[in-house]
């Protein structure tokens, strides 16, 4: 009971009981004060509040000089809310760093403990007198929190809130030996405009858990029944100790899992951006995992408040309607075991924190954000609520384009960052069943590289041509995606190489051209490239003689590759084509298209650790190519095709939920039928382009439905995530971006790579070449 007493305390809940005294009062008596001296640390602070305009103002609460005397003390310190009307806190900038503040929380309350000077709120007097709401938690250097749009913590006026109570927790206090006095604090930027959205916090904490010494994997769970009006989570934030591995939280409606967030509490732990378009109604349970480690430690490890101890808490920031708001909830109780049966894979699964990473974090002080371009260590951004219904379908646009394109083979599909189609084909290059002999070696090399342009950028709305380039350089191309910095990452089967294009020269190449092979410096028919727009790192799928994906660096060293996961060790099944790629920027996943296996595998990308698979009957034994989203918990896009091999199913489209593994939609075109969907990309308006191989065409598919259904909560703006795979998050916007080969009586193909041959005086310098389109195709026994 005591560790039970003590993981309360530390967690305690805030509210304060009503004063008859005024809040402005109240704020003038804490200016006076006893406050540190001028040697300290208190000079250089600005003054407690600070007026921007008449309606915005931000109010510093910070500790007052002080100096720890024992590791793992609680500190706090009351600030009355400085004024009486109704005020809003829409961003919490924190000033503290790890090496001094073990973590942060900040209580809103009527009665604190005490309003004079700071108090030890370790012990049983703890923070405040009545209840209270945690309104904000920092800790390992996380950066600042900004609110959506129009959402705001209500304080003062009416809000039962009137004061402020900053609790730190010193962990480890040798770097107080010499006395010196601490000041971290927050600033709360704050306005008196009335927020349409109030904000409030959800925790889940598990307050009996215990990890066994030595024990690889301790799972503490949490599961409450939701029972208020409706909430909307806009950002989450796990907590644990050095014990834990990952934490996840979930929505489950209908026995369906929806993750509301996921992350490494080894990371900054920030208030991170929470999966968009989720919301909680009565009747929904709320699940939270925390997984834990006990190697290295010789005794049991408690929930408990010191350093030594371990938590699991799972924090949701959310917004209500301002007519039903309840500033602060919480959950405590144990999930079942039959409940947590069906939590996805992904939250047994433990995020990497690389050595570079944790070396920023430890190094950054309170300026810390991580990895300056890693966007999930970034504050919440403002995102429009998505709801995906049952009536959500997509649809074929007849009149697109309004003037047909004139293409060859389809292989590959991209967006550049203007929202633009990309499409790579094959010009007058086809791959028929005489491409390649029994090794794998390209036969038709006779014929030269394409001399049409292979690269076409194409306007989304009318489908005309933009900009056209790639001209005699490639022989059969394949997959392509576009980096951060749009350059085209492509393949070619024929050459078995890797190609980074840009201002139509090959900026990087990989293999070597014409042989095929299975090291690190060969390929076998690579079929797709995928990039992580924040690292820039390179992930290869090889691909129709290799089975395997390969990581580069952006500048093309080989860093690491793995083969197909399993779920179940003894059925241990390799890949057989792995045939598009798609990379999961929120997750930090690469999801590979496993082609005749028939299924959809997805990895850690950073170490290649198998996290779960799809597989679904709908698929029949083909997947040829898949695109992922964020939006509304993470959206996979998929397209199968006809197996030489045994029983097909019919050529679709599907939208499969990411958690769940559930398909919520399937299409196919009503003006044709598809004969290979190589590839799929979502652009930033909703629009859905399939890429057709056999049919040599690309084909448009929009949901207006569901666009006129997005429901627009808080004044939320869009989140943006830069590459193939993802894009602005509206409703119907799912980012999709994989290619893949697909087979209609073709023997089974190869890929390798190597330097390319041509002649350099054929080769077209120009960024932007004429489009001309391919002369028609020779007839062959094969398409």
């Amino acid at each position: 009971m005591g560790v039970l007493l003590c993981s309360l305390v530390v967690l305690a809940l805030v509210c304060q009981s009503h004063r008859s005294d005024s809040s402005l009062h109240r704020f003038k008596r804490y200016q006076e004060g006893p406050q540190s001296g001028p040697s300290d640390c208190t000079r250089g602070i600005q003054p407690p509040v600070v007026m921007a305009n008449s309606h915005n103002f931000s109010l510093d609460v910070r500790m007052p000089g002080v100096s720890p005397t024992a590791s793992d003390s609680y500190l706090c310190v009351a600030v009355p809310v400085p004024t009486s009307r109704d005020a809003y806190i829409v961003d919490f900038v924190p000033h503290a760093s790890m090496d001094t503040a073990h973590h942060m929380l900040l209580y809103g309350c009527r009665t604190p403990v005490s309003t004079t000077g700071y108090w030890d709120c370790g012990s049983a007097q703890g923070t405040c007198e009545d209840d209270g709401a945690i309104m904000y938690a920092w800790a390992r250097n996380a950066p600042p929190t900004k609110l959506p749009r129009d959402v705001g913590f209500k304080v003062g006026g009416k809000s039962k809130i009137t004061y402020f109570v900053l609790q730190i927790h010193y962990g480890d206090i040798s770097g107080f030996r010499d006395h010196h006095k601490d000041c971290s604090g927050l600033t709360l930027r704050m306005t008196s405009k009335p927020q349409p959205f109030i904000a409030g916090m959800y925790l889940m904490m598990s307050v009996d858990t215990i990890i066994p010494p030595g024990s690889r994997v301790t799972n503490a769970d949490i599961a409450c029944e939701y029972e208020s009006y409706p909430m909307y989570p806009f950002a989450f934030r796990t907590h644990t100790h050095s014990l834990g591995q990952v934490v996840s939280g979930y929505r489950i409606r209908d026995g369906k899992w929806t993750l509301i967030g996921r992350q490494s509490p080894q990371l900054p732990q920030a208030f991170y951006a929470a999966t968009q378009g989720v919301d909680v109604r009565y009747g929904d349970t709320i699940a939270a995992r925390c997984v834990f480690t006990g190697e290295g430690r010789t005794s049991k490890t408690y929930i408990g408040g010191t350093s030594n101890d371990e938590m699991c808490n799972f924090y949701i920031m959310y917004y209500m309607d301002s007519k039903h708001a309840d500033p602060f909830m919480d959950c405590m109780q144990d999930g079942s075991k039959e409940l947590f049966r069906h939590i996805p894979s992904e939250a047994n699964v433990p995020i990497p924190v690389s050595p570079d990473n944790m070396m920023t974090m430890m190094h950054s002080g309170h300026h810390a954000t991580g990895h300056q371009d890693d966007r999930t260590l970034l504050e919440p951004k403002r995102a429009e609520e998505e709801m995906l219904d049952q009536g959500y379908h997509l649809e074929e646009v007849m009149d697109w384009p309004e003037n047909p394109l004139q293409l060859g083979q389809v292989s590959g599909l991209a967006l550049d960052s203007d929202n633009n189609l990309v499409i790579f084909q094959r010009g007058d290059h086809q791959w028929g069943v005489n491409s390649f002999d029994n090794q794998a070696r390209y036969q038709q090399r006779s014929l030269g590289p394409i001399q049409q342009s292979t690269i076409l950028v194409i306007d989304p709305v009318k489908g005309n041509v933009l900009k056209a380039s790639g001209r005699n350089i490639f022989y059969l191309p394949h997959g392509i995606t576009t980096d951060a910095h749009n350059n085209y990452w492509v393949t070619d089967v024929a050459l078995h190489q890797v190609f980074k294009v840009g201002n139509n020269k090959p900026l990087v190449v990989l293999g070597e051209a014409f042989e095929p092979g299975s090291d690190k410096e060969h390929f076998c028919k690579p079929t797709d490239v995928a990039v992580d727009t924040m690292t820039g790192n390179v992930y290869i799928s090889d691909g129709y003689c290799n089975a395997r994906v390969l990581k580069f660096s952006p500048e093309g060293k080989y860093l690491s590759h793995w083969g197909a996961g399993s779920s179940d060790r003894r059925r241990r099944l390799p890949f057989r084509i792995p045939h598009s790629l798609a990379f999961l920027p929120d997750r930090r996943e690469l999801c590979v298209a496993d082609r005749e296996n028939g299924r959809i595998q997805c990895f850690v990308a950073e170490s290649g650790e198998f996290v779960k698979e799809i597989k679904k009957e709908e698929f029949g034994e083909e997947v040829f190519a898949i695109a992922y989203t964020p939006a509304h918990g993470g959206l996979i896009y998929a397209v199968n095709g006809e197996s030489p091999y045994g029983r097909s199913a019919p050529l679709s489209g599907f939208v499969i939920n990411y958690s769940s593994k559930e398909i919520l939609d399937t299409y196919s075109p009503d003006s044709q039928e598809f004969k290979m969907p190589h590839d799929i990309v979502v652009n930033k308006d909703g629009a859905v382009f399939v890429g057709d191989a056999a049919s040599d065409t690309v084909i448009k598919f929009t949901s207006e439905k569901a666009e006129h259904r997005s429901v627009k909560k808080g004044g939320i703006e869009v989140q943006e995530i830069e590459g193939k795979a993802a894009g602005s998050l509206n409703l119907g916007n799912f980012f999709a971006t994989h290619k893949g080969y697909s087979r209609q009586g073709f023997d089974r193909l190869s890929t390798e790579g190597s330097d390319q041959e041509k002649d350099d005086e054929d080769a077209t310098d120009s960024e932007n070449e004429e489009y001309s389109a391919p002369p028609p195709p020779v007839p062959s026994s094969t398409s």
